[in-house]
């Protein structure tokens, strides 16, 4: 007999993308973590983004929040896709987004640039 309650372990239908920029951060680790904080308007499913800030240590993050092209084109984005993660690792820095099922997940061209522009700014730091 099958179980009626089963577990919810297992494969799960989420998906993430990550964008790895090949850099050696050595003991500054903590100078590549940004997190974008997001100021919105309205409720649920019309909430819009209206400004971007990053959060973080050192010099990718004052970099990040100078850059106001890179925040326009991330407020143009839905919350979901303006939720954007840098985090460091032994031999490079990665930049992912949130979890996707398998209809949502997707890289827009524009979401493409703008996680193209990050690299960027994390290979100048």
């Amino acid at each position: 007999m099958p179980d009626p309650n089963p577990l919810p372990w297992g494969a799960q239908d989420r998906f993430q993308a990550h964008f790895i920029v090949r850099k050696n951060v050595g003991s500054s680790a903590v100078n590549y973590t940004a997190k974008t904080r997001l100021h919105t308007q309205g409720h649920f499913a019309s909430k819009v983004v209206t400004k971007v800030e990053w959060n973080g240590h050192g010099g990718l993050s004052l970099k990040l929040n100078a850059d106001d092209e890179l925040n326009n084109m991330i407020s143009k984005q839905s919350v979901k896709g303006a939720t954007i993660y840098v985090e460091p690792t032994d031999t490079a820095v990665r930049i992912r987004g949130t979890w996707d099922n398998h209809i949502s997940f997707g890289i827009t061209p524009e979401l493409f640039e703008i996680y193209d522009r990050i690299a960027g700014h994390i290979k100048s730091v």
